[in-house]
């Protein structure tokens, strides 16, 4: 179900904060480093590691901050906290996107700006998404995606902009 609309992105920032809180407490065990912090090109940029001993604060201004460093350098993913078997991104894109499956990686999506389709389920031919569902993501919504669960955003108008919390299903 989508958030209110008033507040605009500042009044999700509060909902966005219990969700990146809850998966951090929850994924405490922590994990070792996926990549280096910085990135060459092609890579995901990190900009820290996730701690296990304390919590993180995500202000919206620093989110304002990172979606405009994000434009200048067309980036579309930013990880602002890397833990291993879990992280915390921002995905921001301009068009459609080749559809991919994560065979032990689960999403969560909070949709905080522009909007788009998204497909799941069905296979995956030659990038594209063949025999899933499609429907309208916008601004407020928030998307659960499991494991194994083909999925890809396209019908970008202008660009969307979600928080992707991402956690790994394999843990021991």
């Amino acid at each position: 179900m989508p958030l209110p609309a008033a507040g605009g992105l500042m009044g999700r920032v509060d909902v966005v904060s219990v969700a990146i809180a809850a998966i951090s407490i929850s994924m405490a065990v922590g994990g070792a480093f996926a990549q280096p912090a910085g990135a060459s090109a092609g890579q995901t940029v990190i900009l820290e590691r996730a701690p296990t001993d304390h919590t993180v604060a995500i202000p919206k201004e620093a989110l304002a901050r990172y979606f405009a460093d994000m434009d200048a350098k067309k980036l579309q993913t930013l990880r602002m906290l890397e833990g291993g078997k879990y992280n915390v991104n921002i995905r921001r894109i301009t068009n459609a996107e080749t559809a991919l499956v994560h065979p032990t990686t689960i999403d969560l999506w909070v949709v905080l700006e522009g909007s788009g389709t998204l497909t799941t389920g069905g296979t995956i031919q030659d990038g594209k998404i063949v025999g899933g569902q499609s429907h309208t993501i916008r601004a407020g919504d928030v998307e659960f995606i499991p494991a194994t669960v083909p999925h890809g955003v396209s019908g970008v108008q202008g660009s969307i902009t979600w928080l992707n919390i991402r956690w790994d299903n394999d843990w021991k």
